[in-house]
């Protein structure tokens, strides 16, 4: 016989690794499923051999019974050169997303403004089956990202992406039910319903002291000082942090300001140390040691 049926590693006394290096095109993925109906099932969360078998020297892994049994009766139909469907290349595979790859992904907005694919393309794509997705069951699939309304509807793109990735939404959207997460949000959505009123005082702070710290341009010198400010004064971060960036920002005007002082103290004509100001040396000195210092950890 050209396959053998497996039941245990011990029947055939084999190992995960020989197992994996002997696996066929399809890796751990059911070749039944993905030639009948073009479906991606995954046997790789099982390390059960009960559905799989052995064809010209390789293991394929079904994900039922009845799969097998149709690989067991014509099992060249299922591999190449006689297979429909060849496995997608692995950038083109979906992949679920936990919550910290999601956050990763900022600023990147989910597809379809967080409505659920599944949910949508199931219910025809009527205006109803507009239901919002969770982020906590989330996938990238062609380098978008998706949020589904269940673990169910999740795993039904995973097995299908072609089916459920290329929609349009209409025209009209319904009024959420629930508040849109933030991470769900175009960037400037993100920006206002986030961090606009500490912008806002941010940026406020840096027009009215308009920082410039040495050998910086103005823009970068401002950017800096936001930077800074929005760290200072973050109620979420902790009171160590705040006032670990305080400092660093006090720090920071304390140089933009020696521009103002030298300016204002230095002549055209040369004066002698005895008759220049007691702090102007010292100040000289630490404007010029600025030029090659990283202004934020320096």
């Amino acid at each position: 016989a050209m396959y053998i049926y497996m039941y245990t590693y011990m029947c055939l006394c084999i190992s995960p690794e020989e197992l994996i290096s002997r696996l066929g095109e399809f890796g751990q993925f059911c070749p039944v499923s993905l030639a009948e109906s073009h479906e991606l099932v995954d046997c790789s969360l099982t390390d059960s051999l009960e559905f799989a078998a052995e064809f010209r020297g390789h293991y394929y892994k079904m994900s039922s019974q009845e799969k097998l049994n149709r690989f067991l009766e014509n099992p060249e139909l299922y591999v190449p050169p006689l297979a429909p469907h060849p496995l997608p290349s692995p950038d083109m595979m979906p992949k679920r997303l936990t919550l910290s790859e999601l956050k990763s992904r900022f600023p990147k907005c989910a597809e379809l403004q967080g409505y659920c694919p599944v949910t949508y393309q199931d219910g025809k794509q009527r205006y109803e089956a507009l239901v919002p997705g969770s982020i906590h069951y989330a996938l990238e699939y062609r380098d978008r990202i998706y949020t589904c309304e269940s673990r169910e509807k999740l795993e039904k793109f995973l097995r299908s992406p072609l089916k459920y990735w290329d929609q349009k939404l209409p025209y009209k959207l319904p009024l959420l039910k629930e508040p849109m997460y933030l991470t769900s949000l175009p960037l400037p959505g993100y920006l206002e319903q986030g961090i606009a009123t500490a912008l806002i005082k941010a940026m406020n702070a840096a027009g009215c002291l308009k920082p410039k710290f040495p050998f910086l341009s103005v823009q970068r010198s401002a950017l800096l000082y936001i930077a800074f400010h929005l760290k200072a004064f973050n109620p979420k971060g902790s009171e160590y942090t705040r006032k670990k960036y305080k400092k660093k920002m006090e720090q920071f005007m304390e140089r933009c300001e020696l521009i103002t002082y030298l300016g204002a103290k230095m002549t055209r004509k040369y004066k002698e140390p005895q008759f220049r100001a007691i702090d102007f040396d010292h100040k000289l000195q630490t404007f010029l040691s600025l030029k090659n210092i990283d202004p934020v950890n320096g």
